[in-house]
Parts: structure tokens; C-alpha cells; sequence
């Protein structure tokens, strides 16, 4: 794939329409709004960068319909979605800056009974590739990453350096798995008994569905027994830890610092903020929101925003930030009533 775009070909991508530009034009890379220039594809997400806008370089700008302002010398590519469609542009360019080359490097160490083809595989420098595993055509697996027994990677799957894929776990296809992640490591289970915490055997596996991506060191814990699984689509941000036998849906977006403790279920289209925590046991609806630094302690019916700790719907939990702001003048308030009824009636002449 050639690695620069013409105008038409990035409308038709974004599915919009060419407000001004020649058809012909065409372009290198993409960057922010500021710092684009005459061969770059840029975007307008959000009006508080207008003034960038007004201002830009870009040689091409994504716009939301209706907008026709900004450089004269700039095209522009009116769509509903700006920031959407520019994850199309930023797509093209990282596929064509990616450059992908099949073969083993002579320090990883492969089994002998891997199922892989050479001819169609990237295995890096001091990958270990252990017995029984499966990597699909297209994947490729970083410097010093290790894939244990039994593991099956599905197609163009991306598995950056340091990661490290424990027994029998399941990848589908397109999976990225970015700079040390753990997939299938031991659940945190422990009984206790005489005196002793003593470790509950932890023997089932992840399975990741395709499409999903997961952030640096983000770990996610193999099954008590049965699966852990992430559904399709989902995208996981950097250092997130994800408890056995947890059921996440598809197209869910998790941010960096969630906790999600075990068993816990999650619904398709669920968005956890960042720094959550999860109590286990319990279970989040479909298209759920739940805002930063939110403590979930109980199930959450979909379709709703929740915040605060516990966590609770959103609006419940502004009234009582409201209040709990207004308590010092409250607590003041009483003082000088309680000083006041302290000191009696006053005399009257």
C-alpha cells in the first residue's frame, strides 16, 4: 500500500464530502492541528481548537459538516464524526509506517511441535515459542516475548516485546498486545485454613476476542476454571488488572489503573474511567458508564452514567458533592447558633 493519500481517496475513506481542495492533491502523514503542514492530513474534534484551526497549515483538515472557515489554502473534508474518521487517517499511516517481515530470528527459540509457518510469521529476537503452541499467518511476536504451551494466536495478531501468554490462553484474530502484557497469569485465590493463607489451584485460561487491543503491563488472570474473557473489539488501556473468571463484552473501553476484581460480568459497550475499582461477584449492564475513581460494590443496570464511591447514578452523586461542598458554611452556620443559645436571651431595656 502506497504510504500517502490524494484528497480523494481520503474522502472516500471518511465517507465525506470535499468542501474545497483539488481531488488530485495528496499527502504524507497526519498531525495535530498546530504543528501540520502543507502535506499533512489534520482534524477538528472540538471547538476549543478553533483558533488552531483558524490558523493551521494542514494541507487537508476533517471537519464536522457545516464548517467551511479556517485556511484557504487547506482542503477540507466535511464528515459527522471528526475525531472518528481521523482514526482512519491515523490507521492508514501507522499500517504503512509498520513494516512487517515474516521469518524466525536465529535466537528465538521454537518448539519443535509449534505450528507456525515461517514463510508467514515474525518471531523476534529471544522470543520463546513453547510446546504445542499455534500462531496465525500474519502475527507477530516481539523481542524476548514468551508463548507458552498449548497457547493459539489467531491472524495478524501484534505481540509486542516482553509479553508474556501463559498456557492454553486463546488470542483471535488482530489482537495487540502492547509492551508487557501478562495474559493468563495465576488468579489471586487463597482460602485460609489453620493459620495458613493456602493457594486455590488455578487451571482455566484467558480468551481474548478479535479486535481487541490491551496497554502496557496491563494483566489479566487466567480462570479459576473455565475462561476469562474479553469480548470482541474491547480495548484496554495501560496497567489495568483484570481478576479470574471476569466476563467483559464486546466493545468495551477500559482505562489505564481499573481494577476489576473476580467473576465479576460486564456488558457490551461498558466504559470504566480511570482508577476504578471493582468489587468481585458482581455484574455491570450494556452501555453502562462509569466515571473516574468510581467504586462499584454492587450490580449496575446498563444504559446509565454512575459515579462516586460507593458508585451510584450520576446525578444522585453531583447532589451530594453539592452538599458535601456546602457543609463548612453549614458547620459555621451552627457554631453561631450554638454561641448564640450558649449566651441566652439578650436583655432589653
Amino acid at each position: 500500500m502506497a504510504n500517502h493519500l490524494t484528497l480523494s481517496e481520503l474522502a472516500r475513506w471518511v465517507d465525506g464530502d470535499i468542501v474545497r481542495g483539488g481531488l488530485d492533491s495528496f499527502y504524507t502523514g497526519m498531525a495535530s492541528l498546530d504543528a501540520a503542514g502543507p502535506n499533512d492530513v489534520s482534524f477538528l474534534g472540538n471547538e476549543k481548537y478553533h483558533a488552531q484551526f483558524l490558523a493551521s497549515k494542514a494541507g487537508a483538515i476533517i471537519v464536522q459538516r457545516g464548517e467551511t472557515g479556517g485556511n484557504p489554502d487547506s482542503a477540507l473534508i466535511a464528515v459527522d464524526n471528526p475525531t472518528l474518521s481521523f482514526s482512519v487517517v491515523v490507521r492508514h499511516f501507522a499500517a504503512a509506517s509498520r513494516k512487517f517481515s515474516p521469518g524466525i530470528h536465529p535466537s528465538a527459540s521454537i518448539a519443535d511441535d509449534a505450528k507456525l509457518d515461517p514463510e508467514k510469521v515474525c518471531i523476534h529476537a529471544g522470543a520463546v515459542i513453547m510446546a504445542g503452541a499455534n500462531i496465525g499467518d500474519g502475527s507477530e511476536i516481539g523481542p524476548n516475548s514468551v508463548i507458552g504451551e498449548d497457547v493459539t494466536i489467531g491472524k495478524d495478531c501484534h505481540v509486542m516485546a516482553n509479553v508474556s501468554v501463559r498456557e492454553r490462553c486463546v488470542l483471535g484474530d488482530r489482537v495487540q498486545l502492547q509492551p508487557g502484557v501478562i495474559i493468563g497469569s495465576d488468579g489471586f485465590g487463597y482460602e485460609f485454613s489453620q493459620g495458613r493463607h493456602v493457594k486455590v489451584d488455578q487451571v482455566g485460561i484467558v480468551e481474548i476476542g478479535d479486535d481487541v487491543e490491551i496497554g502496557a503491563n496491563t494483566t489479566i488472570d487466567r480462570a479459576r476454571f473455565g475462561k476469562t474473557i474479553i469480548g470482541e473489539g474491547t480495548k484496554i488501556d495501560n496497567l489495568v488488572q483484570i481478576g479470574h473468571n471476569v466476563v467483559i463484552g464486546k466493545h468495551c473501553l477500559i482505562v489505564a489503573l481499573t481494577g476489576i476484581s473476580g467473576s465479576t460480568r460486564i456488558g457490551d459497550h461498558v466504559t470504566i474511567a480511570g482508577q476504578v475499582g471493582m468489587a468481585g461477584h458482581i455484574t455491570v449492564g450494556d452501555k453502562a458508564t462509569i466515571t473516574a475513581r468510581a467504586g462499584v460494590t454492587s450490580n449496575l443496570p446498563g444504559g446509565a452514567i454512575y459515579g462516586g464511591r460507593p458508585a451510584k447514578p450520576f446525578n444522585e452523586e453531583m447532589k451530594l458533592r453539592a452538599t458535601v461542598r456546602r457543609l463548612p458554611k453549614l458547620i459555621e452556620r451552627i457554631k453561631k447558633l450554638e454561641q448564640q443559645l450558649s449566651q441566652g436571651p439578650s436583655d432589653k431595656a
